[in-house]
């Protein structure tokens, strides 16, 4: 066998292993068919067989491989875990371990599709596309008020049902901004969501950006929703940044205000030469509150891109805007495993089981609770809200 030869096997050993899902998970669920495939993990959708209830099992394969893939498992269930009940944030339900300890299982309440797919349908029309985006807004404002940025808005990442409903998932790359600068240098790593919805000045290798990248990343998705195709798809990172700057203009004496690598001064001088387009170029039917707003979302400098609760309020958002309906987090929030420090694969795993047995212990009190109360039992089964303890 040469050496071509084992590397598939290789591969192909590894992808049955990431389609396997284990028996004791599959004692309780049956699967439907696979929703999905990303670096880290497997979507399929499930019915759990006690309650009939449709969900999604997402599998976190290799999860205690390394310990930044630990770290991610550990943020997305931690901070999933804080913001739930959210309408607009994905709900988690389960978090199971698997028997090798290499795996970890999550279970999310169900949708019918993420934006990614309704967008290549091509079937929004402008107001629905205003309504995502509005829904979209009050995650993020949820989700910036607990000093939190999550770092990897996409249309993948929004998931929707065909009532229009939208939910904000994977916190896989989401971190604090909160930090204390007496003992913490607050960097942040400069690959941060996919590169066509990066921001410019991650692009440009700052490392003390801001939730205004969240801002960024929904003006790209809003833009796409509009044209039906990605708004700055570069085929590199240098691709990426001049098709940002054909759009926005050169920047000028902004380089010193994003706080950019020392490397970005020559990157910047192997861009081809200007192009220049106008928002109303590339969005011709694009009404102007919208040309508008994308502006706000789609600035060089992070400052002058407005706050969520200020996108909120621009009159794009009229229609929809409710005060009374979009809920700040009561707090910031801290992780007990400093996001601005790595530990080991064992402080991951063990705070993650940690988690998951705190979650059965919190679900077999409330099932008791609901046995010696009807009452409770019919309220719960309406819901769909009863949790059943792996």
């Amino acid at each position: 066998m040469d050496l071509r030869t084992r590397r598939r096997t290789t591969s192909a050993e590894v992808d049955a292993s990431e389609e396997h899902v284990e028996k004791q998970v599959l004692t309780r669920l049956e699967l439907c068919h696979r929703l999905g495939k990303g670096a880290y993990g497997m979507v399929w959708k499930v019915v759990e067989k006690r309650t009939r209830r449709v969900v999604a099992l997402k599998k976190c394969f290799d999860v205690f491989r390394r310990p930044i893939d630990a770290q991610c498992t550990y943020r997305e269930i931690m901070y999933l875990e804080k913001f739930a009940g959210h309408d607009n944030i994905v709900g988690l339900q389960h978090v199971i371990k698997s028997d090798s300890n290499q795996d970890v299982y999550l279970t999310f309440e169900h949708m019918q599709t993420d934006l990614l797919a309704v967008i290549r349908e091509q079937i929004l029309q402008p107001i629905h596309i205003k309504y995502v985006v509005y829904q979209i807004l009050k995650a993020l404002k949820y989700v910036h008020s607990a000093g939190v940025v999550h770092r990897d808005v996409k249309p993948s990442n929004v998931l929707i049902n065909e009532d229009c409903h939208v939910r904000l998932c994977d916190f896989g790359l989401a971190r604090s901004c909160v930090f204390d600068t007496e003992t913490h240098n607050p960097q942040h790593t400069d690959y941060a969501s996919t590169r066509w919805y990066r921001a410019i000045e991650v692009l440009l290798g700052s490392t003390k950006y801001t939730q205004a990248v969240d801002v960024w990343g929904l003006g790209c998705v809003c833009g796409e929703m509009f044209l039906g195709r990605p708004v700055f798809p570069g085929v590199s990172t240098i691709d990426q940044i001049a098709r940002i700057r054909d759009l926005l203009g050169a920047p000028d004496d902004d380089l010193e205000v994003l706080q950019i690598s020392a490397y970005a001064p020559t990157l910047l001088e192997m861009l081809p030469p200007l192009r220049p387009v106008s928002f109303v170029q590339v969005f011709p039917d694009v009404s102007a509150e919208a040309i508008n707003f994308l502006g706000m979302c789609l600035t060089f400098l992070p400052a002058m891109r407005f706050p969520v609760p200020d996108a909120l309020k621009h009159p794009y958002m009229a229609e929809f805007h409710d005060p009374d309906d979009e809920p700040s987090f009561p707090t910031t929030i801290k992780l007990a495993l400093d996001d601005y420090q790595v530990y080991t694969i064992d402080d991951y795993r063990n705070a993650i089981y940690d988690t998951i047995f705190k979650r059965k212990v919190a679900a077999r009190k409330l099932e008791l609770k609901c046995m010696t109360n009807p009452a409770s039992v019919a309220l719960m089964e309406h819901e769909e809200t009863l949790p059943e303890p792996f």
